[in-house]
């Protein structure tokens, strides 16, 4: 969006649809699919390949920028460090758009009103697009939404739009080949024999345990 003129990209919403679609999409992933229906084998299960196919991958529901902006903002989410890599070299935005597409509805409206609002405040306020934002100006517009217990009445929209956009890349990365192996889990293992948990495993959940206590108010 040059020149300071936003424009809308095909199938966008309008200023006065965008607030409203914001807030309302957390319902979209609870919705149970009819029964009889078959949702396919979803995509989490077929997220450990995204990764390696990132270069040939063409977006199935995102537009051009969306896809641009959605690659950025999983990167910011989860960068790399010593551990692992970042979020799109685990294939988290294909993740993103695979599920986008798979699930659609108020969901899919709510992440993409939500970056729809990004633009907007960025060109707003540095004329830019939010991927052509400065780290600094990135970070100040995220800042905005990225705590809601900060945020302002006004940014709730946008604040629920980015905790959906973030439980995406979380879960879309710790669901990926290289997420498990970040965590790392250990998975279900054939035993000979099972001889109980082990003791420090136990001794570390009571350890955890006593401590939430105080926070429940017990």
């Amino acid at each position: 969006m040059e020149n300071h003129e936003i424009k809308p990209a095909e199938g966008s919403m309008k200023r006065r649809e965008l607030l409203k679609v914001l807030g309302t999409g957390t319902a979209a992933a609870l919705v149970p699919f009819p029964a009889g229906a078959d949702p396919g084998p979803g995509p989490a299960a077929r997220v450990a390949t995204a990764g390696a196919a990132a270069e040939t991958y063409q977006p199935k529901i995102l537009t051009a920028h969306e896809w641009k902006t959605i690659r950025v903002l999983s990167d910011i989410i989860i960068p790399a460090d010593e551990r692992s890599g970042s979020a799109t070299q685990a294939g988290v935005p294909e993740f993103i758009d695979d599920w986008l597409d798979f699930r659609r509805g108020l969901l899919l409206d709510q992440i993409r009103g939500g970056l729809t609002w990004l633009d907007m405040e960025c060109n707003r306020l540095y004329q830019h697009d939010f991927v052509e934002c400065s780290e600094a100006e990135q970070k100040q517009i995220l800042d905005r939404i990225a705590f809601p217990a900060k945020a302002s009445p006004e940014d709730a929209p946008a604040v629920a739009f980015f905790n959906r956009l973030r439980d995406l890349v979380v879960s879309g990365f710790f669901s990926s080949r290289m997420g498990v192996q970040d965590l790392p889990y250990l998975g279900n293992k054939m035993v000979a024999e099972w001889t109980g948990c082990p003791r420090e495993v136990v001794a570390k959940i009571r350890e955890n345990a006593e401590k939430q206590v105080p926070s429940l108010g017990l």
